[in-house]
């Protein structure tokens, strides 16, 4: 029988206990052996709540219960689940977590411990939520040089921007609206804000490439700035607004990942992942593109990404499973503000002024456009390249196009 414990009994937590409840076979099966909670950690007590016997207030119970062998981190932050990991790792504990703040933060130090201590650090629903996708990258996609990865990585900012699209709501219509339904918080700053998506393609970068990058070093643009007018002239150019979080390979030795919204077209499997669905594009060298779909968040799904991670912990109690990635070189890390590409400008402007800058230009416009301004694409540029050339417009949106 495999004892293990769940730190934080919010809807994750609650969920990861459910779910081991409620597939207690099948869960032993995959596992090889039995699986059971016999710790949830929380400031809170839960009266009533069928796993109320379980709830413990001191961490220091778990660390020092030797038939703990696997710690479930699902509080979030960095501060007591920093120091609970490492001290459940120190203790010769195997931890499977869903916090990609951490995970993005701190993940390569507590993988050299969980590496050092022969355990496993695990963390398939700290990206994606449900979706399947940091096995496929480490496993099944391990033949191949791994040369860019991008995707929809934020549920909240994807609702938002499909109700903007499908039911012409504002921004701030359609952040209530999701408030209303859960799907966004009080405090909306880091979806909104692109804080989200960028740890989230931080530990795909880390993953795919194997060197680490700091969360810090990557630029993030959320979709506070989107307006109904770019929605419609992203319809004219046969288009979909999207937060994207995009990681790339620049050189032989050297990467760099960005978070901003993107026009993306809809001929691509992406401008088709609406409402809080997440999708993930990964190009390799041998396979080419590969898209994984499904649900980037919420209880039941993240908590299926958590579980499967605690069998795989259970099964491989004596052998770690390979996650990890290097130290980087000075430089390795390099400005996302290099990556050229086509880009959507709407700008209060002349038509003279927009000659003069970029020659070459596709316009276009809507029945109700404003009158005192222009809506344009351009042809490929590099971000520090556009910024001069938009020097003295009065820009009122400017959005990669992605290609």
């Amino acid at each position: 029988m495999a004892k293990i414990a769940i730190c934080g009994y919010g809807i994750v937590g609650s969920g990861v206990a459910e779910v081991i409840a409620e597939n207690a076979d099948s869960i032993a099966r995959n596992a090889a052996e039995d699986v059971s909670v016999k710790y949830i950690l929380d400031k809170r007590d839960f009266p009533g709540d069928p796993f109320e016997n379980m709830i413990v207030h001191d961490f220091s119970v778990i660390e020092n219960d030797p038939e703990v062998t696997v710690l479930v981190e699902t509080m979030g932050g960095i501060g007591a689940a920093y120091d609970f990991t490492k001290r459940a790792l120190l203790a010769g504990k195997s931890v499977v977590t869903s916090n990609k703040e951490l995970v993005a933060t701190k993940g390569h130090e507590l993988i050299a411990i969980a590496k050092k201590n022969n355990l496993n650090y695990l963390f398939e629903a700290s990206v994606g939520g449900g979706i399947p996708i940091i096995r496929p990258i480490t496993q099944c996609l391990a033949a191949n040089k791994l040369d860019e990865v991008y995707g929809i990585l934020n549920g909240t900012t994807n609702y938002i921007l499909t109700e903007m699209i499908q039911s012409n709501a504002s921004f701030e219509d359609a952040l209530h609206q999701a408030q209303t339904n859960g799907y966004a918080e009080a405090d909306p700053s880091a979806d909104i804000e692109g804080i989200d998506a960028a740890r989230k393609i931080c530990i795909l970068s880390d993953l795919c490439f194997g060197k680490h990058v700091n969360p810090a070093d990557i630029k993030a643009q959320g979709i506070t700035g989107v307006t109904t007018a770019d929605v419609e002239y992203a319809k004219r150019l046969n288009c979909k607004i999207k937060l994207l979080g995009r990681a790339l390979r620049t050189g032989h030795e050297t990467a760099t990942a960005y978070v901003a919204p993107h026009l993306v077209s809809n001929s691509s499997l992406l401008s088709n992942v609406d409402g809080v669905m997440n999708g993930i594009v990964v190009h390799g060298n041998a396979l080419g593109d590969t898209m994984f779909y499904g649900a980037g968040a919420g209880k039941r799904p993240t908590a299926s990404a958590v579980v499967a991670d605690v069998i795989d912990a259970v099964k491989h109690v004596k052998a770690r499973k390979y996650l990890d990635w290097d130290d980087a070189p000075d430089g390795y890390f390099t400005d996302s503000s290099y990556v050229s590409s086509r880009w959507y400008i709407r700008a209060n402007t002349s038509l003279q002024q927009i000659g003069w800058a970029f020659g070459k230009v596709s316009f276009v416009t809507y029945t109700g456009a404003a009158g005192d301004e222009y809506a344009f694409a351009t042809e490929p540029y590099d971000e520090n390249t556009i910024l001069k050339l938009t020097s003295g417009m009065n820009i009122r949106s400017m959005f990669r196009i992605l290609d």
